[in-house]
């Protein structure tokens, strides 16, 4: 292996030593000769860099300057990943506050829901707890019980023949429901035993034909009514006496369990097949002082979502 090497020109005049030094231009190093690959397991050390002449200009620190420009940009990034991240917590905390049908490209398709209108729990008289509070030990509602019946659905139809009197429904009327006249007399004997103070109710019938209806009877205490029901009026998998239109009933299996509303008891029932021209679904709700009884009818098959949504909201105004 030959060394290579660069040959002097002797034609240049040699400088003055008490002139100032001027800078020449610096020139590319020659390209270093190839070398021999290494033997394996050496390393080829790189060629020493020889260091600049004193008062030599140098060239600009690239390697600092290109640090920096990375520096900058990951800043930069950063900032703006800040901003987003900032921008889209925000976006999704107001889409979690948001109704699922109210984000756009979210809404759901029709499953058989009704249209309600806005519910709201009818205020308490001044200085009265609510049903459920603790220092209310007897479970009273202190509210008008009128008020605190579902509305119906939008496009309904009233039911004007459980509008009572004043908004007070007779027994009679109520227990003209059940279907046998057995059945009719022991209910009514259950509700002068147990001194029921007042029965309100309301019902209709929806753009679908489902009809509905709605019971609500007050007791003195919650131990009252709560004792009515699960000694008297319900087992667990099916209601101790028969609605009219209905022929057997069972245990709603369909019913959602994590559709149960806090403090509220709920006995949920469907007429099994075979059934008559209509089925009948029906649900018993232990609600403190009140018993809550809804109804829902439909020929052919009576739809189940309706029938949720109806007795969840029921259940939410006793609440």
């Amino acid at each position: 292996m030959t060394e290579q090497t660069t040959p002097v020109d002797d034609t240049r005049p040699a400088e003055d030593a008490t002139s100032a030094f001027v800078p020449q231009p610096r020139s590319e190093p020659p390209t270093p000769a190839a070398t021999e690959p290494a033997a394996p397991g050496f390393v080829v050390p790189p060629p020493p860099v020889a260091p600049p002449l004193v008062g030599e200009p140098q060239d600009p620190p690239v390697k600092v300057k290109k640090d920096r420009r990375v520096l900058r940009a990951v800043l930069r990034w950063t900032a703006a990943t800040v901003v987003f991240a900032a921008v889209g917590a925000s976006a999704a905390y107001g889409i979690t506050r948001m109704e699922r049908t109210d984000v756009p490209g979210l809404a759901t398709e029709a499953d058989g829901r009704w249209d309600y209108p806005a519910i709201t729990k009818p205020p308490l008289p001044s200085g009265s707890p609510g049903p459920f509070a603790e220092t209310n030990t007897a479970g009273v509602h202190s509210a008008d019980l009128r008020q605190l019946l579902l509305p119906a659905p939008k496009g309904a139809k009233a039911d004007a023949s459980l509008r009572g009197d004043d908004g007070w429904l007779p027994t009679k009327t109520f227990l003209a429901q059940y279907a046998e006249k057995e059945d009719r007399e022991a209910v009514g004997q259950f509700l002068t035993d147990y001194a029921v103070r007042h029965i309100a109710a309301r019902g209709w019938t929806s753009t679908d034909g489902t009809r509905t209806r709605i019971y609500l009877l007050q007791f003195d205490t919650a131990s009252v009514a709560e004792d009515l029901v699960t000694n008297e009026l319900v087992h667990y998998d099916s209601p101790r006496y028969v609605i009219g239109g209905a022929v057997t009933a069972v245990r709603d299996e369909q019913f959602p369990e994590r559709a149960q509303v806090d403090d509220i008891t709920r006995y949920a029932y469907a007429e099994a097949k075979p059934y008559g021209p209509e089925q009948v679904r029906e649900a018993y709700l232990s609600a403190g002082d009140t018993i809550a009884l809804v109804v829902q009818s439909h020929k052919g098959t009576a739809p189940a979502v309706p029938f949720q949504q109806t007795v969840v909201l029921q259940s939410q105004l006793l609440d």
